[in-house]
């Protein structure tokens, strides 16, 4: 490479890593909230993008009202929702999240729940919110703030006799055996006393407003912290199939692996042919008479779900735009592809590099967005690093057959954190594998360890920028400029 290329390379890397911090800040709690809900007084409504106009709920009709915030916006989605409901009696709640808030409401109790892998806080966590919302009556308000990274921050299994450690390796056998979100979170609902609707039917008489910033697929929004408060449409018979189809029978703990073999295992609560109205309306205005919005006929656990209202605040979507602006501003064609969500790393970032190829031909300026996120099946105990840092060390590894083309590629995770490290995710290039070379690193065998934190982290070119507050999932950008 020449000193030209080098700078060429340079400003590429400094392009990428604004272009995904800028859409971070302009993916934020607080803007996002005031575009979908406002307070006026005692009334709570809901603003609809169409120009319909508003929906209102009646705060004065309900005694109480009960906030549970859970996962890693925990702590942003509470602060922003406390200040617009101003002081109002009645109001209690738990708040549990990795990153807790230093300013904290004594109506609130906090804990802070381990992640990616359970604690005895997210033990403590589930029975109080359970024991609270065991008070919840018709005159009863609930709001759930849903967010990333709730399944392991907050659990409690229904079988009262599996101990926390068999908790722990129960979601150490999920992390590592490849699955997609939503097939691991199909065992977590199962196994969990608040996953999976329980956290709902804890309270069937109150009104339950779900205010939620995915992580997941928006197709699969019940997957979400393993959908603690929406209906399950996932079944014991898909619990089987995962097991089997994973080999996790002889991975998982013998207590755990008894539990899912029994032969009257629980139905998660839900109609399991109907999958829950997300973005529905607020459902009624009076206490009486009770309505949902959606045709379904709902029976027995079900009816605990009727007066439920789901508002999706912030997604990846939000994210993805945001980046596209923002490359759009500065003069580059966009195209974005999210067909690789879920997908194995190592075919996600052959797909992304082929794709970017086939339409780079047509624009000498050009950027390539994916939003979503990859797998990664873990056959050993990795090294530092994680899916982000795993996609950028597989496209370095075949931008090498490309020396001389100016091409950067950015993978970085919106929650600031990449697997079990400190980095966001990290920056690769065409030269990224000689620079590692002459660092006296092997690129083959870091990806085949998981290890790419280390050779990213010499080479200077990982993305950190803290916790963020939430996780709208993982960016990745492919930018190329040759004007």
């Amino acid at each position: 490479m020449t000193p030209a290329s080098d700078t060429a390379l340079d400003f590429l890397h400094a392009r990428a890593t604004s272009f995904f911090t800028e859409a971070l800040k302009a993916s934020n709690i607080e803007s996002a909230f005031d575009r979908r809900l406002r307070f006026e007084g005692n009334t709570l409504k809901r603003l609809l993008p169409d120009g319909s106009g508003p929906e209102v709920i009646n705060l004065a009709q309900y005694k109480r009202i009960f906030v549970i915030a859970i996962g890693k916006a925990a702590g942003p989605m509470l602060e922003v929702l406390l200040d617009r409901m101003k002081r109002r009696k009645g109001l209690r709640g738990i708040c549990c999240s990795k990153y807790l808030p230093k300013r904290r409401n004594w109506r609130i109790r906090y804990y802070e729940g381990g992640h990616p892998l359970p604690n005895e806080e997210s033990f403590a966590a589930a029975r109080e919110a359970l024991g609270l919302l065991k008070k919840a009556k018709r005159d009863t308000l609930v709001f759930y703030l849903i967010s990333g990274g709730g399944s392991a921050m907050f659990d409690l299994p229904l079988d009262p006799k599996i101990t926390l450690s068999d908790t722990v390796a129960f979601h150490e056998a999920l992390l590592g055996c490849g699955a997609p979100i939503n097939e691991i979170n199909t065992l977590r609902k199962h196994f969990s006393a608040v996953k999976g609707g329980r956290l709902a039917i804890a309270a069937p008489d109150a009104m339950k407003v779900s205010l939620l910033v995915p992580d997941v697929p928006l197709r699969t929004l019940d997957a979400l912290s393993s959908g603690p408060s929406s209906p399950d449409h996932s079944t014991v018979g898909e619990v089987h199939e995962i097991i089997e189809k994973y080999g996790l029978a002889e991975k998982l703990p013998a207590s755990v692996n008894a539990f899912f073999l029994q032969t009257d295992l629980p139905e998660s609560p839900g109609n399991k042919k109907w999958k829950p109205p997300f973005l529905s309306r607020f459902g009624r205005t009076e206490p009486s008479p009770r309505r949902f919005t959606s045709a379904a006929s709902l029976t027995g656990e079900d009816e605990a779900f009727r007066d439920s209202v789901y508002e999706v605040l912030l997604s990846d979507l939000d994210l993805v735009e945001c980046a596209r602006a923002l490359a759009q501003q500065a003069g580059y064609f966009v195209s974005v592809d999210n067909s690789c969500d879920d997908w194995d790393y190592a075919d996600a970032a052959r797909y992304l590099l082929d794709r970017f190829h086939e339409l780079r031909t047509h624009h000498r300026r050009f950027c390539l967005i994916s939003g979503g996120e990859v797998t990664v099946k873990l056959d050993r105990a990795p090294g530092a690093g994680g899916r982000n840092q795993q996609f950028a060390l597989a496209c370095a590894l075949e931008l090498a057959h490309h020396p001389g083309e100016m091409l950067t590629v950015l993978s970085a995770g919106s929650d600031g954190i990449d697997g079990n490290t400190q980095s966001a995710g990290a920056i690769a290039d065409p030269t990224t594998v000689a620079r590692a070379r002459a660092f006296g690193f092997n690129p083959e065998e870091n990806l085949r360890t998981f290890n790419a934190c280390p050779l990213f982290t010499a080479l200077g070119d990982t993305i950190v920028t803290g916790p963020t507050g939430h996780n709208l999932r993982d960016l990745r950008l492919l930018i190329s400029d040759q004007s």
